[in-house]
């Protein structure tokens, strides 16, 4: 559902937001490993999410990437996949045809349509804060 990058840049904001619980600054090494994406890969990522004002980095000695704790509990996940992704996972066919439209539908239209709405509201409703903490408390995981 969701593109291979976006689902990296999901991860690695979860992982760069859990470590700003605890103060940490993660360096890009330490976040492609732990979200298990190629380093160059996860680089192209972090610019994203830094443009998108998502993730904070910081260069030198005792740089990395943080997340503003304060900002955790106003971050949703929808801004995530809205700067890798777009807005397409909303708008998009469920069979990827560019055609399929409400004057127009594919054989599963309606039914995705109503997956697409439930989808849009739990990306609208989840706070970077709540996974966070999910990761923080051990009842959630990133990397096995």
């Amino acid at each position: 559902m969701f593109s291979k990058a976006c689902e990296y840049g999901i991860r690695a904001t979860i992982f760069i937001a859990s470590e700003s619980l605890k103060n940490n600054r993660v360096g890009q090494k330490e976040i492609a490993e732990e979200i298990d994406s190629p380093v160059a890969f996860t680089a192209k990522i972090l610019q994203k999410l830094v443009h998108c004002n998502i993730v904070s980095s910081a260069k030198g000695v005792g740089g990395g990437f943080s997340i503003d704790k304060f900002r955790l509990k106003e971050i949703k996940l929808v801004e995530i996949v809205e700067a890798i992704d777009g807005d397409s996972i909303f708008r998009g066919c469920g069979l990827g045809l560019s055609d399929c439209s409400e004057d127009h539908p594919c054989p599963v239209h309606e039914k995705f349509k109503s997956i697409r709405g439930e989808l849009a509201t739990m990306l609208e409703d989840t706070t970077l804060e709540e996974l966070a903490l999910g990761i923080k408390s051990g009842n959630t995981f990133l990397r096995y």
